[in-house]
């Protein structure tokens, strides 16, 4: 086999076995722990309701095995069976080479492998999550969610698509002014997502004038926290999950609950909770999280740019050198393979920024306590693992454990 195939083999084939290897070590570590609850939580949590949780969890980690395998069935199909340059050079026969065409095959191929994914989507929302009491929404907003998420696509990536084209045939630093471009959109979108997208999937509407109300609001003036509103989103109109966020820059941002999180807290840990999501903010989590977006996109479209230049990748699959739009799909289809293997690095930092923005949050609200019952309920209402494998949640959980958390916060200065 061509070395460069069997490199891409080894690698989909690689990234395969370890998810599969993982689930199952999950699997097998939380079904070690489903007899009893773990010791810090004894007479806190109610044992049926830890059965569910360890139900849920083996549930949902029965289907990721299913679909990653179906994922590397596919990759496998596309990536050797002589398809993709086929499909390749039959769709440029037919529409030309012109950068609006080649960007239209590159949207195709993106919907296509989209395709693939909604029966384990559909199955997640309509069989798994209905089955453990989480599921809310229906068959036509379902539907709906997709369409209008296709219809975006078309709007907003056909056009980004064709611009990132046309500057890689026509200069040498081309990738330098794609990447700027990216960034760019990605920082227009944290702007205009909040007021021009988001409202398309959901109703948001402004927390009523109350003692809650001024309780966040006290909150977020003691953090020198400026929000320009505080909203409620519907999310109970898809789910019985919970989260709390917030969105735009300057006089735009917004505070966000979602009302299932309303419906399960208490104002105190409602407020604790608003604390940490502000401790991210004044802590430079956000900035440091847009640099580290910035610096991967830059040596993403820097790897992109060297493979365009050659000849052996484009061959090992069955492109030629001018199929510039078949290095495109090539490199999206490949990259995952390689950047799964930093997920341990990149969730590390991710959970340390969790544990600052506790400490911020307990220190902001006057204690840890709020903090705790908060993070205990959310954990029991949403069914958490609490007792993931530590290798298995370093590969797939960006925050910590709910014991992780708790001793933490118990020791914030170790």
């Amino acid at each position: 086999m061509d070395p460069v195939r069997l490199a891409a083999a080894a690698l989909i084939l690689g990234k395969w076995a370890a998810q599969v290897c993982l689930s199952r070590l999950n699997d097998r570590h939380v079904r070690r722990h489903a007899g009893a609850l773990p010791g810090p939580f004894e007479g806190l949590l109610d044992p049926a309701t830890y059965t569910k949780s360890v139900q849920y969890t083996i549930a949902k980690g029965r289907l990721h095995q299913i679909e990653v395998t179906w994922t590397f069935i596919l990759w496998c199909v596309v990536l050797f069976s002589g398809v993709l340059p086929w499909v390749f050079h039959g769709f440029v026969g037919r529409f030309g080479q012109s950068v609006w065409a080649t960007g239209g095959f590159l949207l195709l191929a993106g919907l296509f492998l989209s395709v693939t994914g909604l029966p384990f989507d559909w199955y997640a929302q309509f069989r798994l999550e209905e089955r453990f009491g989480f599921n809310t929404t229906t068959q036509r907003v379902w539907w709906m969610d997709r369409c209008k998420g296709l219809l975006l696509a078309l709007v907003l990536g056909y056009p980004l698509v064709t611009l990132i084209l046309k500057l890689a045939a026509g200069t040498r630093w081309w990738w330098l002014w794609a990447w700027g471009a990216v960034l760019g959109f990605e920082l227009l979108m944290v702007l205009l997502a909040p007021v021009f997208i988001m409202p398309l999937f959901n109703r948001f509407t402004p927390l009523p004038e109350g003692s809650l109300r001024e309780r966040l609001l006290g909150v977020a003036r003691r953090a020198g926290f400026r929000a320009g509103s505080i909203q409620v989103m519907d999310g109970s109109k898809r789910s019985r999950h919970s989260n709390a966020f917030f969105t735009g820059f300057g006089h735009l941002r917004k505070i966000v609950l979602f009302d299932t999180l309303i419906e399960q807290l208490s104002e105190s840990e409602l407020a604790a909770v608003l604390a940490h999501e502000i401790g991210h903010y004044k802590k430079g989590h956000l900035a440091k999280l847009l640099a580290w977006t910035a610096t991967s996109l830059l040596l993403g479209f820097g790897a992109l740019a060297w493979l365009t230049q050659a000849e052996w990748f484009y061959q090992a699959f069955g492109f030629e050198r001018s199929d510039l739009a078949g290095a495109f799909v090539l490199f999206g289809l490949l990259a995952n393979t390689v950047t799964y293997w930093l997920a341990p690095l990149t969730n590390l930092w991710s959970r340390r920024f969790e544990h600052e923005a506790d400490a911020y949050a307990a220190q902001t609200v006057g204690g840890k306590d709020a903090l705790v019952t908060a993070l205990r309920k959310l954990n029991e209402k949403n069914l958490s693992n609490l007792t993931p494998h530590p290798l298995y949640s370093s590969f797939y959980y960006s925050h910590p454990t709910l014991l992780e958390r708790e001793r933490r916060l118990a020791s914030p200065l170790d």
